[in-house]
């Protein structure tokens, strides 16, 4: 095991988040979507943390650090830990405790020896300067799986996927290598094919698409046949830098390798147009979509509805917004309404989305972003005011608009889709309200809702 010295150099930046982070008024934190959520314990450790660090106090920092340690669960200490590894750590000024806290951690009684914790803590080391403790744990893990070819290689490449999300261009460099003599020395295909893997997304994610096709064609040198994962991977990579001929020339290697194109691959196209704001090439793709009957998804409608500015615009700003789909399509320009049209064309969002019978109408809106959520609120009022037209419809007893409450949104406990939600209800003058038992979502009768609709149609 290796041994680390708690000792601490305050970063001056601390006091610079001593404010912000020791209000009362925020017990939870702010977290970076796809970052890993603190505990309310792990929060107060590092809100004590700062406020020692205010003093200049690397004893007292040590001592908390060793108290924490010693009183929290298993699962609290590694949440805390595994913030402070996330990429998208909340808490960058915190950084300089992780090693500390890892050593602690792993002398704990409870604590089983983790690689994927090293492959995590490494990259972080690198970035810091701190190379003698990165290579010590690097060391630590050769040593220990030096017999365990699939747990070694898992390693590697758990360690190169994390230094591509930290950026860390020597530390991937230096991994990549090791990873790649491990695989050409390898007979294991289960070893070739991991490691190939995680080379390809790895290199995708440091922006080198075309180094990462390289490895795809090493790999039928290899034997390894490419899977969908790897093809994708490439597809994306390029899409996300632009290099759009690049990325419609793996889509269509992928039909030559027998991979259809499918939903999943059609999103990570559409998003790739969105990002560099080429809208009219979105279109002629969802129409492709459409002729080879490829379902759209929650994502579809994301990966669109956020690249349309004047749609963002109405679902972020404070003033009032089209409420209905043809009002919308009149005020858009021309790319952003055809745009729309062809989504709301297809149904199958909002079928999935919504479920019907006798006892309760539920829209659900789990997933989809603002602008998602926006367009099919407009498709739901719709598609209601259209049944209930017809005499022979049956009123469900309630009707439920579901949103959340934030649990997974930028700030904890703060919903975009709820605000938005609650906004369009107050503008359209919905009897629909917040439900009282559960703040996540929007309640009504049934035929209260019904009526409202069908006096808006006079």
């Amino acid at each position: 095991m290796v041994v680390g010295i708690l000792t601490l150099t305050i970063p001056s930046s601390w006091n610079h988040h001593r404010r912000h982070c020791l209000r009362p008024t925020q017990p939870l934190i702010k977290c970076e979507s796809g970052g890993v959520p603190l505990t309310k314990q792990a929060h107060r450790f590092f809100s004590s943390l700062i406020s020692t660090a205010a003093v200049d106090d690397p004893a007292t920092a040590n001592r908390l650090i060793k108290k924490f340690v010693a009183s929290s669960p298993k699962s609290i200490a590694l949440n805390a830990l595994s913030h402070l590894l996330s990429p998208r750590n909340s808490h960058p000024h915190l950084s300089a405790i992780a090693f500390p806290l890892y050593t602690k951690i792993s002398e704990a009684s409870w604590y089983n020896w983790n690689p994927k914790l090293v492959a995590d803590l490494v990259p972080l080391l690198d970035i810091q300067g701190k190379h003698d403790e990165s290579q010590a744990l690097n060391s630590q893990v050769v040593s220990k799986l030096k017999f365990k070819e699939r747990d070694l290689v898992q390693f590697y490449c758990n360690l190169i996927e994390s230094c591509s999300k930290h950026e860390s261009k020597q530390g991937f460099n230096d991994a990549y290598g090791f990873l790649s003599e491990l695989v050409n020395n390898s007979s294991s295909m289960y070893v070739k094919k991991q490691g190939f893997k995680s080379m390809v997304s790895s290199l995708c994610e440091m922006g080198q698409p075309n180094e990462a096709e390289n490895v795809v064609e090493d790999m039928i040198k290899n034997g390894v046949k490419p899977s969908l994962f790897e093809l994708r991977f490439v597809l994306y990579g390029y899409g996300k830098m632009g290099f759009f001929e690049d990325m419609e020339r793996m889509v269509k290697k992928m039909e030559i390798e027998g991979f259809g194109v499918d939903t999943i691959s059609s999103n990570m196209i559409l998003s790739s147009y969105g990002a560099y704001n080429a809208l009219p090439k979105m279109v002629p793709w969802l129409q492709k979509m459409k002729a080879l009957e490829i379902p759209f998804s929650i994502r579809t409608y994301n990966c669109v509805l956020n690249s349309c500015p004047m749609i963002m615009s109405f679902v972020r700003g404070s003033g009032g917004f089209p409420v209905s789909v043809s009002e919308l399509v009149n005020v858009l320009d021309e790319a952003e309404a055809l745009l729309v049209k062809e989504l709301v064309e297809s149904s199958s969002v909002l079928d999935e989305a919504m479920e019907w019978d006798d006892l309760e109408l539920k829209l659900d809106l789990h997933g989809m972003h603002s602008g998602s959520a926006y367009l099919i609120m407009l498709q739901w009022i719709e598609e209601m005011k259209s049944r209930f037209r017809v005499e022979e419809c049956v009123v469900p007893a309630q009707i439920t608009v579901v949103c959340g409450t934030g649990k997974h949104s930028s700030v904890r406990g703060e919903s975009p889709v709820k605000t938005l939600i609650k906004a369009m209800m107050v503008q359209m003058k919905s009897p629909m309200r917040i439900d009282r038992k559960n703040i996540g979502r929007f309640i009504a009768k049934g035929q209260v809702v019904r009526n409202w609709l069908i006096q808006s149609l006079d």
